[in-house]
C-alpha cells in the first residue's frame, strides 16, 4: 500500500465516522464503557500490587545475637551475614533500642526492664534482595556462630508471600478476561455498524475493489473509534483517581504504605487506554469484516 492510498483510506475512515451518526455513537459508547472498566480495574490492581509488594518487602530477618558476645565477635557475625548472596542490607539494633521499640509499641510498663534488667538481645536486622529469599537467609543465619536465633515471621511470612502471588495471578487473569470481553463487545457493536453498510461493501466488490482496499478504511475507522472512545474513560479515571488519592492517602499515612502517586502513573494509564482502545477497535473491525469479504 502506497502513501497516497493510505492517506485516502485515512480520510475516508474519518469521514465514515461522521456519515454514520448514531451507529458511530453506539460504537464509541461501547468502547468508552469497556475502557472505563479496564481503566478502573488496572488502577485498582496496580495499587493493590504496589501495597502488597510494600508489605512483602517489609518482611525482614531479625538475627538475635547471643548475650555476652563481644563487639569484635559481632563484627565477625556482620561480615559473615554480608557474605550471603541473598542479603541486601544489614542494620544493627542494640538491646536498648529494642526495648525502646517495645515500650513504644506495648506501653511504658516495660520501662521496668531498663538498665541491667533488660532481657532483650542485640539484633541484626537483615533484608533480603528478594522477599522470597527471606526464609533462606533466616535458615542460613541461624546456623552461624554467635546467633541465638533468627526470626522472619515463619508461617505468617510464607502465607503473605502466597497471598501476594495470588493477587498478581488473579489480577493478570481478570485483566486478560476483561480485554477478551472488550474485544467481543466492541467487535459485535462494530459488526452492527458494518452490517448497516453491507450495500456499500457489495458495490465496492462489484467494481473490483480488493479485500484489502475494502478492509483498510473499516480497520482505520475502528482505530478512530477506539481512540475517541478512550477520551471519556481517561477523563473519568484521571479525575476519579486524583480525588480518591487525596482521601485514601490520608488514611494510609499511619500504616507507612502509599498509593501510586498521580502524574507518571496516570500518564501510563492514559497511554495504555489509548493503545488498548486503538488495538481493540481495529481488531474488532478486522474480525467483523471477515464474513463480508468471504467469496
Amino acid at each position: 500500500m502506497n502513501s497516497l492510498t493510505f492517506k485516502r483510506h485515512l480520510i475516508e475512515s474519518f469521514k465514515s465516522l461522521k456519515r454514520n451518526g448514531w451507529m458511530t455513537v453506539a460504537a464509541l459508547s461501547a468502547v468508552a464503557v469497556t475502557l472505563l472498566l479496564v481503566g478502573v480495574l488496572l488502577s485498582v490492581l496496580m495499587n493493590i500490587n504496589k501495597i502488597a509488594s510494600d508489605i512483602e518487602n517489609d518482611v525482614q530477618v531479625r538475627v538475635l545475637i547471643n548475650r555476652g558476645t563481644s563487639k569484635k565477635q559481632e563484627n565477625t557475625l556482620r561480615q559473615n551475614l554480608a557474605k550471603l548472596d541473598e542479603v541486601k542490607s544489614i542494620r544493627y539494633s542494640s538491646k536498648k533500642q529494642e526495648l525502646k521499640d517495645v515500650i513504644g509499641s506495648y506501653g511504658k510498663e516495660f520501662k521496668l526492664f531498663s538498665g541491667d534488667d533488660n532481657p532483650l538481645n542485640d539484633v541484626f536486622v537483615v533484608k533480603a534482595k528478594k522477599p522470597k529469599q527471606t526464609v533462606k537467609v533466616a535458615k542460613q543465619a541461624e546456623k552461624m556462630k554467635y546467633v541465638y536465633t533468627a526470626k522472619y515471621g515463619g508461617a505468617s511470612a510464607k502465607k503473605l508471600f502466597k497471598i501476594v502471588d495470588n493477587i498478581r495471578t488473579w489480577g493478570i487473569g481478570i485483566s486478560l478476561l476483561l480485554l477478551f470481553v472488550a474485544v467481543f463487545l466492541i467487535s459485535n457493536t462494530i459488526r452492527i455498524t458494518i452490517l448497516s453498510r453491507k450495500d456499500e461493501i457489495g458495490i465496492m466488490r462489484l467494481v473490483g475493489a480488493t479485500n484489502g482496499f475494502i478492509r483498510w478504511p473499516f480497520i482505520l475507522e475502528g482505530a478512530w473509534t477506539g481512540l475517541f472512545g478512550a477520551i471519556v474513560p481517561i477523563i473519568i479515571v484521571d479525575f476519579g483517581y486524583v480525588w480518591l488519592y487525596r482521601i485514601l492517602s490520608a488514611s494510609l499515612v499511619s500504616t507507612g504504605y502509599h498509593l501510586l502517586t498521580p502524574g507518571t502513573f496516570l500518564i501510563q494509564i492514559d497511554l495504555l487506554l489509548i493503545l488498548i482502545g486503538i488495538i481493540i477497535g481495529a481488531l474488532g473491525s478486522g474480525l467483523s469484516m471477515r464474513r463480508f469479504l468471504k467469496i
